[in-house]
C-alpha cells in the first residue's frame, strides 16, 4: 500500500516533452483497498439516506476512533453520529451509533446532530466523542459520550453547554503523563449568535463533568478551532476568523484562562467549482516535541487564484508562525484544485525527522461543471517535517458532484476530513460516494486496509513566490449546522 515509485532513466527528448506537455501533476494512481468502515441505516424521510459525511479520528496505542455524521439533513445536522473502532492498530474495525443523543437512537431529545469530534483521555482510560446536538428553533447543546471500553461502547451524553446558536465545537485531551495538566480535556465552540465568540471549557474528570464557558483574552471571534496539547501542558487553538485568516490562542494554566487571539496567516481561497460545500477552516496537529502544525486550502500561489493548493504554518508556542508553506502536491501550473484537507502527524516523531501525512479532495481540473467535475482524494506525505514530500496518491475517486449529500452550502463530502496515525501508518478517514440507486445515496465513512505507509519524496516543499493577491474577505458566516 502507497506510493509508486518512479526509477530515473534517460529518456529521449521527445518523449519527455510529451510527458511533461500531458502532465505537471505527478499522482501515483495506486491500487489502494479501501474498507467502509460505517453506512447509514437510518430511515426518517426528513434526512438523505444512505449519507455519512464529515469524519473525524484519533488514535493513541493499537487503538483508534472514528466518528461521522450519519443521515445528513439537507438544512443542517445529521440523524446521528457514527462511530468506527479498530483495537487492533486498524487490522478489524467495529462500528455503532450515538446513544441518547437524537431521537432517532437510543432515546435522544435532539432532533439533529453535527460536528463530531473524537478524543482520548488516558488518565481516565475514557475516549470522548464531541458533538453539536440540535433541537427546536435554535436550541443546540454542544455533547460529549464517553466510552471506558475502548471505544466499543458509549454512554449517553453529558452536556458541556446549553444555548442557542452554537457551533463547531472540537476536543481534545492532555495525553502526556509529564504535563501538569495530565488528564485535562479541552472542548471548543463558538456562539454565532454573538458573532462567532470562541469559547473554551475544561474537564478534569474524564469528560464527567465540565467548567464555565470561558472567552479569549481579548473576547475572539472564530469558528473551527482545533484544541492541541503539547507535551508541556500548553493548548494551542488554531482556529479561522471566518473572513480572511487563521487565528490561534493559549492557555497555559490548564484551560484556567486563554489568551489574546493571534494571525497565524491572511488567507487567499478559490471557492472550488460545481458548488461543493467547502471553506479554508484549519486542520492541526502536533509532532512529539510539541510542534504545531496548521493547514489550509489557499490559493496564493495560483495566477489569479485560479485554484487551491494545501498550505501550512508551524509553530512551537502557538504564539509565533512560521510563514506559510506550500505542500507541493503538484505544479503552481497543473490547474488542480485540492481542497478540505485532513493532517496527521505520528506523535512518536519530531522535529527535522516528524512524520507527516495530508489527505485531501481535489478536482483534476479546477474549471469543470457539476456535470463534468470529478472528485477525487489523495494523500501525500513527508519524513523530514514537511521539508519535501512524497508523490501523491490517488485514494479514491473519481466521484460526482450529484453523488454527495446535498446541503443549503452546497453537495457535502463534510467540512473536515482526518488523518491519524497508528503505529508508522497513517489512516486517513473520509468520505467516499458512489452512484446512487434511485433517489438513494451511497456515501459512507472510509478509510483505506492496512493504513498507509509514510514515505518521503524529492518535491521541496516551498514559501516563495506567492502571487501578489488580496486576501479573501467574505460575508458573516451562518452557523454551518443551520446550513
Amino acid at each position: 500500500m502507497g506510493f509508486a515509485h518512479l526509477h530515473s532513466r534517460r529518456l529521449p527528448a521527445l518523449t519527455l516533452a510529451l510527458v511533461l506537455a500531458l502532465s505537471s501533476t505527478m499522482v501515483a494512481f495506486a491500487n489502494v483497498a479501501l474498507n467502509t468502515l460505517s453506512t447509514d441505516p437510518f430511515t426518517n424521510t426528513s434526512s438523505q439516506h444512505r449519507t455519512e459525511v464529515e469524519p473525524d479520528s484519533f488514535a493513541f496505542g493499537s487503538t483508534i476512533v472514528a466518528a461521522t455524521q450519519t443521515g445528513r439533513f439537507t438544512d443542517g445536522g445529521s440523524s446521528d453520529i457514527g462511530w468506527a473502532t479498530s483495537t487492533n492498530g486498524g487490522l478489524s474495525w467495529t462500528h455503532g451509533f450515538l446513544p441518547g443523543v437524537t431521537i432517532y437512537q437510543g432515546g435522544g431529545t435532539y432532533q439533529r446532530v453535527s460536528d463530531p469530534s473524537v478524543a482520548y483521555d488516558p488518565k481516565d482510560n475514557v475516549w470522548l466523542i464531541s458533538s453539536l446536538a440540535i433541537g427546536s428553533g435554535s436550541t443546540t447543546a454542544v455533547l460529549v459520550n464517553r466510552s471506558t471500553d475502548g471505544g466499543l461502547t458509549w454512554s449517553n451524553p453529558v452536556t458541556v453547554t446549553p444555548h442557542s446558536g452554537l457551533d463547531k465545537d472540537w476536543i481534545a485531551c492532555d495525553t502526556t503523563a509529564s504535563s501538569p495538566f495530565y488528564g485535562h480535556c479541552y472542548t471548543e465552540w463558538d456562539d454565532n449568535g454573538a458573532g462567532n465568540v470562541i469559547k473554551m471549557s475544561t474537564s478534569s474528570d474524564g469528560g464527567l463533568s465540565w467548567g464555565p464557558a470561558l472567552n479569549t483574552a481579548n473576547t475572539g471571534h472564530g469558528l473551527g478551532g482545533q484544541p492541541l496539547v503539547q507535551p508541556n501542558g500548553t493548548v494551542v487553538v488554531p482556529i479561522s476568523n471566518g473572513f480572511n485568516a487563521i487565528l490561534a490562542f493559549t492557555s497555559t494554566n490548564g484551560g484556567a484562562s486563554w489568551s489574546i487571539t493571534v494571525t497565524v496567516a491572511q488567507v487567499q481561497a478559490h471557492t472550488p467549482a460545481a458548488g461543493i460545500r467547502s471553506d479554508f477552516l484549519p486542520s492541526a496537529e502536533i509532532d512529539g516535541a510539541g510542534k504545531v502544525f496548521v493547514a489550509w486550502q489557499d490559493c496564493r500561489f495560483r495566477t489569479s487564484c485560479s485554484s487551491n493548493d494545501i498550505v501550512y504554518s508551524t509553530s512551537t508556542d502557538g504564539t509565533n508562525w512560521s510563514a506559510v508553506t506550500r505542500v507541493p502536491i503538484d505544479s503552481t501550473t497543473s490547474g488542480v484544485d485540492h481542497f478540505i484537507p485532513g493532517i496527521g502527524v505520528d506523535r512518536t516523531t519530531a522535529g527535522a525527522s516528524a512524520h507527516l501525512g495530508l489527505a485531501y479532495y481535489y478536482y483534476p481540473v479546477a474549471q469543470c461543471t457539476v456535470s463534468t467535475c470529478q472528485l477525487d482524494v489523495g494523500f501525500i506525505s513527508s519524513t523530514n517535517g514537511g521539508a519535501s514530500w512524497s508523490t501523491a496518491t490517488q485514494l479514491a475517486g473519481p466521484m460526482k458532484i450529484n453523488w454527495l449529500a446535498s446541503t443549503t452550502g452546497g453537495r457535502m463530502v463534510g467540512d473536515y476530513i482526518s488523518t491519524s496515525f497508528i503505529g508508522t501508518k497513517a489512516y486517513p478517514v473520509f468520505a467516499v460516494a458512489k452512484a446512487k440507486s434511485g433517489t438513494t445515496f451511497n456515501e459512507a465513512l472510509t478509510t483505506v486496509i492496512s493504513g498507509l505507509a509514510v514515505r518521503g519524496g524529492s518535491a521541496v516543499a516551498t514559501g516563495a513566490g506567492a502571487a501578489s493577491l488580496p486576501a479573501t474577505t467574505a460575508e458573516p458566516r451562518v452557523p454551518r449546522t443551520a446550513q
